[in-house]
Formats: C-alpha cells, sequence, structure tokens
C-alpha cells in the first residue's frame, strides 16, 4: 500500500469526532424533519410519489460526513449515526430508519469510492446522494409494497423524485454546506479548509503580480 493510500485509510481522532458530531446534528435535524414530513401528510396523501421530492433532506448527513472527512466509511459513519439519533429520539418509522440510514450512507460511499476519493465536487456530490435516493427507493419498495401502493408508473415518479431531490437538496446544497463552512475558518484542519487557503493564497499572489 502506497504512502498516499495510508494517509486516506488513517482516521485522525478529529475525523472520528467530526463525525460524531454532524452525524449528532443531523440526526436532531432529520427528527425535526420527520415531524414537518408528517404534518405534510394530507400533501402527500393527495399524491403519493410526491413524498420523494420532500425525502432529500435525509440524505445530506452522508454528503457532508464524506465531503468533509474524506475517507472511507466518512459518508457511512456519519448517515448511520444520525439515523440512530434519529430512531433515537422517536419517529413514524421505528427500527427500520436503521435500514435506510445504512442504505443511504452506501449509496454515497460507493460513488465517492468510484471516484477513488479523489473528487469532491458539486457532481459528485449530487451524483452519491442521487445513487442514495435510488437505494433507500429498493428498500421502501420492498418494506412498503409500492407496487400496490403506487403501481409501476407511480413508483418510477417517486424514484425519480426522490433523485433530483437528494441531487439537488443534499448533493449540491450539501456541497455549498461544506464550501460555507470552510469559509467560516471551521474546516481548516481538512482538506476543504487547505484547498479554499490555498486559493485565497493564490488570489493575493495574482493581486500582488498585477499591482507590480
Amino acid at each position: 500500500m502506497r504512502v498516499g493510500e495510508r494517509r486516506l485509510f488513517r482516521w485522525r481522532t478529529l475525523d472520528l469526532v467530526t463525525a460524531a458530531m454532524l452525524g449528532v446534528a443531523f440526526g436532531v435535524a432529520y427528527w425535526g424533519w420527520a415531524a414537518a414530513y408528517t404534518a405534510l401528510g394530507g400533501v402527500i396523501a393527495a399524491v403519493p410519489p410526491l413524498g420523494g421530492l420532500f425525502a432529500g433532506p435525509w440524505l445530506i448527513a452522508g454528503v457532508v460526513g464524506g465531503l468533509v472527512i474524506r475517507r472511507p466509511g466518512a459518508a457511512f459513519l456519519t448517515e448511520l449515526l444520525a439515523a440512530n439519533v434519529e430512531f433515537a429520539l422517536g419517529n413514524q418509522w421505528g427500527v427500520s430508519t436503521l435500514i435506510s440510514g445504512t442504505l443511504q450512507g452506501l449509496g454515497v460511499e460507493i460513488v465517492l469510492a468510484l471516484f477513488m476519493f479523489r473528487r469532491f465536487g458539486p457532481l459528485v456530490a449530487a451524483a452519491g446522494a442521487a445513487l442514495a435516493a435510488a437505494m433507500e427507493t429498493a428498500y421502501e419498495y420492498v418494506a412498503y409494497d409500492y407496487a400496490t401502493l403506487f403501481g409501476a408508473r407511480g413508483t418510477l415518479f417517486y424514484l425519480l423524485a426522490f433523485m433530483a431531490s437528494g441531487a439537488l437538496v443534499a448533493g449540491v446544497g450539501g456541497w455549498l454546506l461544506v464550501k460555507a463552512l470552510a469559509r467560516t475558518g471551521a474546516l481548516a484542519t481538512f482538506p476543504v479548509g487547505r484547498e479554499l487557503a490555498a486559493e485565497r493564497e493564490a488570489a493575493i499572489r495574482r493581486e500582488s503580480a498585477r499591482a507590480r
């Protein structure tokens, strides 16, 4: 194993603490969104597949964890921790929340692995969230009998709506959130923070060169 590869798999204590903090924070947010989702039950019941449009926020923990920590397992761990917190606080889905968290975290993890944990832009984040949505839909299709509830066309509409919501809200939204946190200096010890610092230094050098 090369030096770079060893570093990739070497978790720091800070990485573990950050994954835990993000998991807790997003778990509480998930719990709040579950309450809002329940409040929207009338709208969703009228056109059930539209529920996919409101499901994207449940994918953001894995995206943010993966983009910040940038180590194998980070997206999965952060999403699973968030699901555990939401489950502990209580929601209408009970223990199935943990299954969902597992699948959603794996979806983001798979896409990051396909890019060898070297690409962390908005398109990669959106693709990770979209795959997470697809994997979650496959589980829900079996667990909640979507074949009967939605039918083939309704299930397809739900899947596309969920993937679009995930890609935009969790994928692009998660990427924007990470960038915003980096600009505050909160992620200075992580790659995204160092990249931002390097970009700022390069911009200063360019301005200095123009002024000469």
